[in-house]
């Protein structure tokens, strides 16, 4: 079991940037897939990045593309979401979740959670 704590968040600017950070509790932190995810007021709660055990692999949502990285530090047990050229879209609360499968943008497939850190991004 991981437990997962993120921080980071913030009231930004449009076009500032951010940096959130995901740490996770246990000695099996590489054993994870790690995904971020957010949910505005009112909407669901969507995929955001995705990166691999070992951090050779991501995927973004194309709302995010070019403007999003996300990493991870294994010996950390952290993983990060740096945040560019915020638009006020990106405001939403930003989930870290962790998995043992290998699916990207289910959801359902991650078994842990964090509680969340708010992004709001004013014009």
């Amino acid at each position: 079991q991981v437990q997962l704590v993120e921080s980071g968040g913030g009231l930004v600017q449009a076009g500032g940037s951010l940096r959130l950070s995901c740490a996770a509790s246990g000695r099996t932190f590489s054993r994870y897939v790690m995904g971020w995810f957010r949910q505005a007021p009112g909407k669901e709660r969507e995929f955001v990045a995705h990166i691999s055990r070992l951090g050779i692999t991501t995927y973004y949502a194309d709302s995010v593309k070019g403007r999003f990285t996300i990493s991870r530090d294994n010996a950390k047990n952290t993983v990060y979401l740096q945040i560019n050229s915020l638009k006020p879209e990106d405001t939403a609360v930003y989930y870290c979740a962790a998995q043992t499968g290998g699916s990207v943008y289910e959801l359902p497939k991650y078994e842990y959670w964090g509680q969340g850190t708010q992004v709001t991004v004013s014009s």
